[in-house]
This record gives structure tokens, sequence and C-alpha cells, in this order.
């Protein structure tokens, strides 16, 4: 059974421009919406790879980590030992054996925020503009973050 759905929403982005965004489903479980030129809509995200970052919500909640990968497709973050689970792998291969293994699975942006390490406290994050660069900071402690 082959399930196609288009649907198309209109939305004005904060520069005041119009975005028409069309969700195609290629299977019944797969939704994703696209920008009008076909392309999968991004998330815009306030953490990068290599950030270091605090855990606010969630079972590992307070976990200092690092950021191993960004979906911007999903809007999530791939952060190192959080949201750890057992995975069971079926054997691929003949005469290989399965196995249970320990994994990392990604967690929503919103349940993270930067971490100072300096100062051992959380903050939101800011830009600013120093020797004609446009660079992050952290809005509590003013620290400069690496790009």
């Amino acid at each position: 059974m082959i399930f196609s759905l288009e649907q198309k929403a209109t939305s004005v982005t904060s520069n005041g421009r119009r975005m028409t965004l069309e969700i195609v489903a290629k299977k019944k479980w797969e939704k994703q919406a696209l920008t009008p030129r076909g392309l999968p809509v991004r998330i815009p995200m306030h953490v990068k790879t290599g950030d270091k970052v605090i855990v606010i919500s969630g079972a590992d909640k307070g976990k200092v980590t690092e950021i191993v990968e960004v979906f911007t497709k999903d809007g999530t973050v791939l952060c190192k030992d959080v949201n750890v689970k057992t995975k069971h792998v079926k054997p691929r291969g003949e005469g290989e054996t399965g196995q249970v293994i320990q994994r990392e699975f990604p967690i929503a942006h919103s349940n993270v925020q930067h971490y100072s390490e300096a100062q051992k406290v959380r903050s939101r994050i800011g830009t600013k503009v120093v020797d004609g660069k446009k660079v992050r900071v952290l809005k509590k402690t003013g620290e400069v973050l690496a790009n």
C-alpha cells in the first residue's frame, strides 16, 4: 500500500518573509516538512558540535556533557554518556552471533543548556562582535565560546 499525503502550510518568519512548508509523506509513519524548493526544513539550534552543555530535564538531569552530533532535521542532539540505552542487535552475516550493546540515543535540543566550566553555572547564549568577528558568548558570565 502506497500512502501519499500532501499538505501546505504558510508561516511568517521573524524577518517578515512568508515561507510555505510542504509536508510530504514517504511512508505512513514518515512525515517531513519541506521548503518550497523541496529541501527538508532545518530547525535552528542554539548548540553546536563540541559545546559543553548540562542536561536540564529527563533521566540524566544535571549531567555535564559534550555535544557529539547535531541533527537539524528533527531538532535533536547526541550527547556523550547521556540517554544510554541497551540495544539488541541481530546477527547480519552467516556464522555471526547477536549482540547486546549500550548506545547513546539523541535527546531534544531544548533539554540541554550551555555550561561554563570555569564558574560552574549554566547560561543562555548571545552574540557579540569582537575584533570585527561575531562570536557566541554566555549571557551570565560573558565567557566567549570557541566557534
